[in-house]
């Protein structure tokens, strides 16, 4: 491995896309291999909701890659996490989300990769698709650079170049124009895409079967960017913040740390670290377990976290596993306090139905099964209220929360009837407006919702005393 540079000062970019598709992706994922390669610490970062990009960079770098979310957690949260994650690394590197100045709002920056630059003072590349121009790459810049004051765009990379020699008038327009310079760029021919961004192809990226790819990808990096020169743009002063989540002041220390089980195999995967770094913050334990490895729930679990994932890809082999769910089902009856979510509630229901029409039973825990479609059935942001029969989120206390999901739920019936009244464990509100989601029961909450515990720690303290109260009753 090559010597490890040692950081002159604390370095941070931000790599920013002129909108969805511009490549900001394989640029970031590249960046990270070819600085990994250096023998750098690199740090990776998403900005936004999603969770298959850190994936990648979890992949890339081998440290897990966080979410940068204003609108969900809030401007000193943001800090929080992003200082507490970049500890020990040479360089943090932030992927954007859609365009640069894409938000929870058309007519504001909030939520946006620039919010998020401008909160961590964070300098940006921008990835410009430079394909069919030449001096009107300029006139893109130029419009991101004055259409915020405080745009701390200090770089440009060109992507989908024609050949080296459109990449030099596109250069020198950039850099004649708009004041910053072109450190680089990738040509149209030697575009190195990006596996299709599908949940199913999650298990495969942490089996590291993409490894080849990504070190194809940082050495076409490393030949066509002046990595020097990044590096000596994310040069930053260091991030000032204090700890709004994680303050000492606010840790529990149990006699008996409450054990949550968290199912994490390749159906099943889909956690924000600090929902979890929450729970144990608070004097919760994470205990991992595989339902797709025939794992049952553990005998001394004191909660249950089924998270997001793909249940449908594995539908048929989490159908045959019968000891598992019988374990989960008897175990969230008997009152075990349980999140699920959207996979989790996925599986918790009768039966998932396949895109072919094929119905595989689940764990039978709430009435009614989910079936799966071909166009995305939902998608956005979510303000979040909880209603009375939510044990962890009661009624009218909020939070908030992300849905993205390709199928939906149809409730049951029961003795030939459909199902007159389901307790639901929500009401969301997003961009089309306000409606009930999810199931709640007894000590079970379950919904399609990724509900970010940052938004609202109290729900982490509500489910820990929960599963320790049931403890106790059962001595």
């Amino acid at each position: 491995m090559a010597k490890r540079e040692q950081p002159a000062a604390p370095r941070r970019i931000v790599i920013a896309g002129t909108g969805s598709g511009a490549g900001k992706t394989t640029l970031t994922i590249g960046i990270m291999a070819a600085l990994q390669a250096r023998g750098l610490v690199v740090q990776g970062f998403k900005c936004g909701p999603d969770y298959i990009d850190p994936t990648y960079h979890t992949a890339v770098t081998g440290r897990p890659s966080r979410n940068l979310d204003s609108w969900m957690v809030g401007t000193e949260a943001v800090k929080e996490i992003f200082v507490r994650a970049s500890e020990g690394a040479d360089i943090s590197v932030i992927e954007g989300v859609m365009g640069m100045y894409d938000g929870k709002s058309p007519l504001s920056d909030e939520g946006s990769t620039a919010h998020i630059s401008g909160l961590l003072e964070a300098p940006v590349l921008l990835v410009v698709n430079v394909q069919s121009m030449a001096r009107s790459a300029a006139a893109i810049v130029k419009g991101f650079q004055c259409l915020s004051p405080g745009s701390r765009i200090v770089g440009v990379i060109a992507n989908k170049a024609g050949s080296e020699g459109h990449y030099r008038i596109v250069k020198e327009a950039i850099e004649q124009e708009c004041g910053v310079p072109v450190i680089g760029y990738l040509k149209r021919e030697e575009q190195i895409e990006i596996p299709e961004r599908h949940l199913g192809l999650v298990p495969s990226v942490e089996r590291g079967e993409l490894d080849p790819f990504f070190a194809k990808l940082g050495e076409l990096i490393a030949g066509h960017l002046d990595l020097d020169r990044l590096l000596q743009l994310a040069e930053s002063a260091p991030v000032a913040c204090e700890p709004v989540l994680f303050k000492p002041s606010t840790a529990i220390i149990r006699t008996r740390r409450v054990r949550i089980a968290v199912a994490k195999d390749p159906a099943f995967h889909f956690y924000y670290p600090e929902n979890l770094g929450l729970i144990e913050h608070y004097g919760g334990e994470i205990v991992p377990f595989s339902p797709l490895a025939g794992e049952k729930v553990p005998d001394d679990a004191d909660g249950l976290y089924i998270g997001g994932g793909f249940p449908e890809e594995f539908a048929e082999r989490l159908a045959g596993l019968e000891d598992v769910k019988a374990s989960v089902r008897e175990r969230v009856q008997a009152g075990l306090p349980t999140l699920a979510e959207c996979g989790g509630f996925m599986y918790l229901t009768e039966a998932i139905v396949d895109r072919q029409g094929n119905e595989y039973p689940m764990v039978g825990l709430i009435p009614g099964k989910v079936r799966m479609q071909a166009k995305l059935a939902a998608l956005g942001y979510r303000d979040i209220t909880g209603t009375e029969a939510n044990f962890m989120l009661g009624s009218g206390q909020t939070a908030r929360g992300h849905e993205f999901h390709y199928s939906v739920f149809e409730p049951g019936e029961r003795g030939g009837e459909a199902t007159e009244q389901i307790a639901y464990a929500y009401e969301v509100k997003g961009r089309l407006g306000t409606k009930p989601e999810g199931f709640a029961a007894g000590h079970l909450v379950a919904g399609y919702t990724h509900v970010h515990f940052a938004s609202n720690p109290g729900m982490v303290l509500g489910w820990l005393e929960a599963c320790e109260a049931m403890r106790i009753d059962k001595k």
